[in-house]
C-alpha cells in the first residue's frame, strides 16, 4: 500500500479568511481520505458535511476548497488540473449546486441522487456540493434523505446553509457539522489591501460597512455605485420625518430593488430563451417543436423566481444596513465604547442618538428584524417596506 499524499499548505484554502481552525480541521481530513483512496481504512472520513456560518464567512468557498482538496493528488495544491476544474465547477466529479431562484425543487435532486450513486470517473470521489441548502423544499430534502442514508461508497455531500436549523433534523443528523466564523475585521482589511490593491482607510471602512461579509466588503471597497446606495440607505433613518418621506423611503428602497430584478433579468433572461431555441432546434425548423412550449413555460417561471429572490436579497441587504445603523445608534446612546460600523457618519448617529432612547433604537431593531421575517415569509416587499418605514418615524 502506497503511503497518502501530503497536505500542502496555502494552495485552495487561500480564500478562506479568517478560518484557520476550519482549515487545519479539513486538512486532517483530506489526509484521512487520501489514505482511503490509497487503499487504508480511511477512518474519519464522512461522506455527508454541513458548513454553517454567517452570510458571507465563506461556506461555499470551504465547500468548493474541500471538494478540490479531495480530488487533488496533493491534497489541495490549488494549481494542478484537479483542484482549478474542481473550484470552477468544470471537474467531472464535482458538481456545485448554487440556485438563483426562490427553493431547489424535488426533480433537480433527484438527479443529484441519480448522479451520487455513480462511481467517480477519476477513481477518487463523487462530490456534490450543495451551496443553498437551507432552501431545498420539503420534496427535495426528503428525496436527498435516502441518498444520504445509503451513501455510495466514494460520494460526498457538502450542504451549505446559515444556520443547522436551517435544514432539516433528519438531515443535519446524518452529516458532520463545521461551523465557519465570522472573519475578523482585520483579516478582511489585510485582504482588501493585498488582494485587491484598495486603500488603507478606505479598506477599514468597507471591512467594517461589511461586517464580515467578504462579498460585500469588497464590492463596497471596489465599486463606488455600491457605496454611493449603502450611503442612502443609511441616511434614510434621519430623514423620516412625516408619514410622505416614510412612504417615499418605501417606495425608494422598493424601486431600487425592482430595477437590480430587471437589470438581471435583461442580462440572462433573452441569453437563455435563444439558449432553449438552439438546444430545440426552433430557429432551423421555423416552429415550435414538440417539448418546447412545456420547457419555455418552465424557463420563465425559473426565470421569475430568479427575479424575485434579486429583488428579495437587494432590500434584506438595505435592511442590514439599517440595523447596522440603529446598532450604532444604541452604542452610543449605551456608552459602549465599541467601534462604529458607520463611522463616517458619525454625526447622524449621534443626532439621533440624542433625539431617543436605547428602549427606541431598540425597537426599531425588532421593527427591521420583523420585516426581514415578513419578507421571508413572502409578504408584499413595499407593504413590508411602508410599514417599517412607519415604524422607524423619528
Amino acid at each position: 500500500m502506497s503511503a497518502p499524499a501530503t497536505v500542502v499548505a496555502g494552495g485552495v484554502w487561500d480564500d478562506l479568511i479568517g478560518q484557520d481552525p476550519l482549515v487545519e480541521l479539513l486538512r486532517g481530513i483530506v489526509a484521512v481520505a487520501q489514505d482511503r483512496v490509497a487503499g487504508g481504512s480511511g477512518v474519519g472520513m464522512t461522506h455527508a458535511w454541513l458548513f454553517t456560518g454567517p452570510p458571507g464567512s465563506g461556506r461555499s468557498n470551504a465547500a468548493r476548497a474541500f471538494a478540490a482538496a479531495l480530488q487533488c493528488e496533493q491534497g489541495g495544491c490549488g494549481v494542478c488540473n484537479a483542484c482549478r476544474t474542481a473550484l470552477s465547477g468544470a471537474h467531472p466529479d464535482v458538481t456545485l449546486v448554487a440556485t438563483e431562484g426562490l427553493s431547489i425543487g424535488v426533480d433537480q435532486v433527484r438527479e443529484l441522487v441519480r448522479d451520487a450513486a455513480l462511481a467517480p470517473g477519476s477513481g477518487r470521489w463523487q462530490v456534490i456540493v450543495v451551496e443553498d441548502a437551507d432552501r431545498l423544499t420539503e420534496d427535495a430534502a426528503d428525496a436527498l434523505l435516502k441518498s444520504l442514508e445509503e451513501p455510495a461508497a466514494r460520494t460526498v455531500w457538502m450542504l451549505c446553509a446559515p444556520t443547522p436549523e436551517d435544514v432539516l433534523a433528519t438531515i443535519r443528523s446524518r452529516c458532520r457539522h463545521v461551523v465557519l466564523r465570522t472573519p475578523p475585521t482585520e483579516a478582511v482589511v489585510r485582504l482588501l489591501m493585498e488582494s485587491d490593491g484598495v486603500a488603507e482607510h478606505l479598506a477599514w471602512s468597507a471591512a467594517r460597512a461589511g461586517q464580515g461579509h467578504i462579498g460585500r466588503a469588497r464590492r463596497l471597497a471596489t465599486d463606488e455605485d455600491t457605496r454611493s446606495r449603502r450611503r442612502e440607505i443609511i441616511g434614510l433613518p434621519s430623514s423620516l420625518i412625516d408619514l410622505g418621506a416614510c412612504l417615499d423611503a418605501a417606495a425608494g428602497l422598493h424601486e431600487a430593488a425592482e430595477a437590480e430584478g430587471a437589470a438581471v433579468a435583461g442580462r440572462l433572461d433573452e441569453r437563455e430563451r435563444i439558449g432553449l431555441e438552439t438546444v430545440y432546434g426552433v430557429a432551423e425548423r421555423g416552429r415550435r417543436v414538440r417539448g418546447y412550449s412545456g420547457a419555455l413555460s418552465t424557463l420563465k417561471k425559473d426565470q421569475e423566481r430568479r427575479k424575485k429572490r434579486v429583488v428579495r436579497d437587494s432590500i434584506d441587504g438595505a435592511l442590514l444596513d439599517l440595523l447596522s445603523f440603529y446598532r450604532d445608534v444604541l452604542v452610543v446612546q449605551l456608552e459602549a465604547g465599541s467601534d462604529l460600523v458607520n463611522e463616517d457618519v458619525r454625526a447622524d448617529i449621534t443626532s439621533l442618538a440624542h433625539k431617543g432612547t436605547p428602549e427606541q433604537t431598540l425597537a426599531r431593531i425588532e421593527a427591521v428584524l420583523a420585516c426581514r421575517e415578513a419578507l421571508e415569509a413572502n409578504a408584499a416587499p413595499l407593504l413590508a417596506l411602508e410599514a417599517l418605514m412607519i415604524q422607524l418615524h423619528v
